[in-house]
């Protein structure tokens, strides 16, 4: 499958975020998206969501058939966590095919085990993150879409959940937003913030 994105700008308020940029994004493959903020990084993964509607251009969704849409495992840059259930039941609210064993073991790799059952309100934000990135890898996927996935993680927690997500990433391609890029070396690295 790939992500055809064509000739795409996007303005909010009269400011250009998105200037005919061009990128196809292919299954097998992983893409990280760099630069200052403001340059347009959330924005490209919500006009690939589909989230928002590009001002020109096309986002095109290619594959052996034709996709009316795409199963989509995101990392929201907010963590859009359930507040008062713990992590295990914010991972298994993804879908019923989701058991809570598995879930459990899933969350294990990530977290203390007395994480696990608390409400998320009361873990640290880079634990609520780490809740998130499960539940984004949860269910299988075309794509995983990831913004800033390791905001607040400390370089061990962040090892293992690079791990963790290449491990998950299967055969579809692979869109992660961030400011710091150690770690991410197996990716395409994309500048939104360099100039033509």
């Amino acid at each position: 499958m790939t992500i055809e994105i064509k000739d795409v700008s996007k303005s909010f308020n009269g400011q250009k975020v998105l200037d005919n940029f061009n990128l196809n994004i292919e299954s097998e493959h992983s893409y990280i998206l760099t630069g200052p903020s403001g340059c347009g990084k959330t924005t490209l993964l919500r006009l690939i969501l589909g989230l928002e509607e590009p001002d020109n251009g096309t986002v095109k969704l290619l594959g052996d058939y034709k996709y009316p849409f795409i199963n989509s495992g995101v990392v929201f840059q907010e963590d859009r966590l359930c507040e008062d259930y713990d992590a295990v039941t914010n991972v298994t609210m993804v879908s019923k095919k989701v058991f809570r064993q598995t879930v459990i073991e899933e969350l294990k790799k990530l977290l203390p085990e007395d994480a696990l059952f608390k409400p998320v309100k009361e873990l640290s934000g880079g634990q609520r993150r780490r809740v998130a990135i499960v539940r984004a890898c949860a269910i299988p996927s075309d794509v995983l879409i990831m913004d800033e996935p390791f905001t607040g993680l400390d370089d061990k927690s962040r090892e293992a959940a690079i791990a963790y997500i290449r491990d998950k990433q299967g055969t579809g391609p692979l869109v992660i937003t961030t400011h710091d890029t150690k770690g991410l070396e197996f990716g395409r690295l994309i500048d939104l913030g360099a100039k033509p």
